[in-house]
């Protein structure tokens, strides 16, 4: 069912659809690993709430995000530790179903402690939880049909029905049937949304399908509350935003910071932060290429330096 704006109703409720902007954490796996030294199986961040330290280093990894989004009196939005707490990754971190379970659990309920402690200095805070591809984040080797997806991806989404969770967000996705099934078993569960695709340096999925195609592809069969692109940096993909329809699709952006391609981040033994003033600059920039672009942060190799100079270049 459909409003007067012809928005669907499940994309209305959420707070950052209004257009006011939003900031989201940067690249929790790269700055837990490469600047507080953690070990993370597989890039599996969710691991750490295994233990009590863990877990505080979580929280420490959040907060000054968090900072940064009241001092600039924005909304939030909580993405949780989980991109690698899916079944398939389940099984080679040595997870039980249980265990799965329970962590995709504790890393809402992290979530909603923060929201709870930050409540009287920043409003609104959405809590995502946060789903990554059922195979390599670059270079899938097993490519899911629509439905296979709807099946593996409703096992995390329906444990986030049952938290606080307010919605999904399905990030590094590398090609449009994956999303498309991720979509239609978030809407299974009645929970809202988001599709984020990543790009190649032509700024095309590592499917080689454009982006805008992959995006009116997953629009013509699935219901997602809107699009985001990220683990990208934006001279990736600026040159493919030609201002179609579909573009006004996109909402989010969490870019990269280094201009490395995929390839040459993976072969790269240290971490590549770039500038974060020009990744504000650029930013602040795309706004004129993506008009309804309102909820941003940073992905691999970004911490919250960088999502303070995004922030600064909005202002």
């Amino acid at each position: 069912m459909k409003d007067s704006t012809g928005v669907t109703a499940h994309r209305a409720h959420l707070p950052q659809s209004d257009g006011r902007l939003f900031l989201t954490d940067g690249g929790i796996e790269t700055s837990l690993i490469f600047n507080d030294g953690l070990d993370l199986p597989l890039f599996a961040a969710a691991d750490l709430l295994r233990t009590e330290a863990g877990t505080a280093a979580l929280r420490r990894y959040y907060e000054p995000f968090l900072d940064i989004a009241a001092e600039h009196g924005t909304g939030f939005v909580l993405e949780s530790p989980t991109w690698r707490s899916s079944p398939r990754w389940a099984e080679e971190l040595g997870w039980s179903q249980a265990q799965l379970e329970d962590l995709n659990g504790r890393a809402i309920a992290l979530m909603a402690d923060l929201r709870g402690a930050y409540a009287d200095r920043l409003d609104p805070i959405v809590i995502s939880g946060c789903i990554g591809p059922q195979g390599d984040g670059y270079s899938p080797a097993e490519l899911l049909t629509a439905e296979q997806a709807r099946d593996y991806h409703s096992t995390q989404i329906v444990t986030f029905a049952g938290t606080e969770a307010d919605m999904v967000t399905a990030v590094t996705m590398t090609y449009a049937e994956e999303a498309i099934g991720l979509a239609r078993a978030a809407a299974d569960a009645g929970l809202p949304a988001v599709i984020s695709f990543t790009v190649e340096t032509d700024g095309r999925l590592p499917s080689g399908q454009a982006l805008g195609e992959a995006i009116e592809e997953v629009d013509s069969v699935a219901d997602p509350a809107y699009f985001m692109v990220n683990c990208a940096h934006p001279t990736h993909f600026e040159d493919v935003l030609d201002g179609s329809a579909w573009t006004g699709r996109i909402q989010g952006l969490r870019a990269n910071a280094s201009t490395l391609s995929h390839a040459e981040l993976d072969e790269a033994e240290e971490l590549d932060d770039g500038d974060p003033g020009d990744l504000g600059s650029r930013y602040a920039a795309l706004r004129e290429l993506l008009p309804r672009m309102n909820v941003v942060g940073g992905c691999c190799g970004t911490d919250s330096r960088h999502v303070a100079a995004i922030a600064a270049a909005w202002d």
